[in-house]
């Protein structure tokens, strides 16, 4: 009896993501370079620096990207280097993204850019940044000029990146730009951020009719810790529902629900052409009394899971099937925005990627539109907070010396990308212990 093939479909997309400052080198102008430069934000004191020289050499991994059999990638354009200052645009910078976008297409790689990827000028960032609704008008005009700069050579766009995690983080951890712990503050930058994709996405149909837009959401997986407990399933839904559906709400129905706030929001209805999950692990969440600033949760991973490396999580791939089963019920096509682990031996990565592009394909079964893939990331990059402690590269980088190293799970997934399906054979070549479990 023949052995299984998972096959994709012939038109689906296969790439990588990135983000501009991570990976560009020499962001001065924006607040998360500030940022660097204070004693104690980023883990061993690490810096963006040179990251990976994308501003003058990224040709050179469009080729690495190519020759690993993709046809798409996600990458950001920096708010900062296009307008450095309020109101002045730099056109050299344009004209760099311009060539980079052009080398994309040039190497049969369609590219998805992003707007807004946590970064933001300086100047925005001393005038309140996302607490200040100007930043609405600031935006608007920002994705203008980008448009109509590079609309040449993309019509697909991604207006923000995981605004939830950027409130989190930066308005309620305090570990990224502007290290608040301030819950009101968070919630007025996250509207902001929201009347901003709004304004953007009709802005972008404007200056080009035929633009799919939508935004990248990050999709974690609540669950109680006990199932059984009244208490944890409270505290798992609570979490759920505003880290989760708070941000789907606005640009879906037209409704801001707690923690954004109560009531409608009509200008922001209907505008996502697509929805990209950014999809990475699960909690399991008890109930915790003592914890009124974790909306009465305790988070942990489950104590039989698989931990990833620098605790970033637990390697959990039936997520991305519930994930994706859970976004087709706005009725839009899906692309898988991020996935990937941090790996830095590589001894999980591979099956890590059989295992959630397995679940993917299943979601494909069901009739779920998944259009495409952007696996977290091609090369090791400058990882936020955590520095270059977390590796979620295809290759391997040293930021030193600029030199580069194919992983074996580079080399699992381009014979993925360029075979548009997992093979028995790549199984057995990258995770044989897989083959009981998808092979029976």
């Amino acid at each position: 009896m023949p052995e299984a093939t998972f096959h994709f479909p012939t038109d689906f997309r296969w790439g990588t993501a990135t983000a501009a400052h991570q990976v560009e080198g020499n962001n001065m102008n924006n607040d998360w370079w500030a940022w660097e430069q204070e004693e104690g934000r980023i883990k061993e004191g690490h810096r963006s620096g040179l990251a990976c020289n994308w501003w003058e050499r990224a040709e050179e991994d469009f080729d690495r990207a190519a020759e690993l059999g993709q046809n798409a990638h996600r990458l950001s354009v920096e708010w900062s280097r296009i307008e450095p200052r309020e109101g002045h645009f730099d056109d050299a910078a344009l004209d760099r993204y311009r060539a980079i976008l052009r080398a994309l297409r040039e190497r049969g790689i369609e590219p998805m850019v992003t707007l807004h990827h946590f970064t933001n000028p300086l100047w925005l960032a001393e005038m309140g940044g996302w607490e200040n609704p100007r930043a609405v008008f600031f935006f608007e005009r920002y994705v203008a000029r980008v448009v109509e700069a590079l609309g040449e050579f993309c019509d697909l766009w991604c207006t923000v990146n995981e605004p939830n995690v950027y409130v989190y983080m930066g308005y309620l951890a305090g570990v990224f730009p502007p290290g608040k712990k301030d819950f009101r503050a968070g919630m007025r930058a996250g509207r902001n951020l929201m009347r901003a994709h709004a304004v953007a996405y009709r802005r972008i149909h404007a200056l080009q009719p035929g633009a799919r837009v939508g935004f990248a959401h990050n999709l974690r997986i609540f669950d109680p810790a006990n199932p059984r407990s009244p208490l944890d399933r409270w505290v798992a839904g609570l979490q759920d529902r505003s880290f989760n559906e708070a941000f789907l709400a606005a640009p879906t129905r037209g409704r801001w629900l707690f923690p954004l706030g109560w009531g409608f929001a009509w200008r922001l209805r209907r505008t996502l052409d697509w929805i990209g999950l950014n999809y990475y692990t699960r909690d399991l969440v008890a109930f915790d009394r003592h914890q009124p600033g974790a909306m009465f949760g305790r988070n942990f991973h489950a104590p039989d899971a698989e931990p990833l490396d620098g605790g970033y999580g637990e390697l959990y791939p039936d997520g991305m099937e519930r994930a994706l089963k859970r976004l087709s019920y706005l009725g839009l096509p899906i692309y898988v925005t991020e996935n990937g682990i941090p790996d830095a031996d590589d001894d999980q990565r591979p099956r890590a990627i059989i295992l959630h592009l397995h679940r993917l394909w299943r979601a494909l079964q069901g009739c779920i539109p998944v259009m495409g893939y952007y696996h977290w990331t091609l090369v090791d990059n400058f990882e936020w907070a955590e520095g270059w402690t977390l590796r979620f590269g295809l290759i391997e980088l040293d930021p030193e010396t600029q030199a580069r190293r194919y992983r074996p799970s580079a080399h699992l997934y381009r014979d993925i990308c360029k075979g548009g399906a997992i093979a028995p054979e790549m199984i057995d070549r990258y995770a044989p212990d897989l083959r009981p479990v998808l092979l029976p």
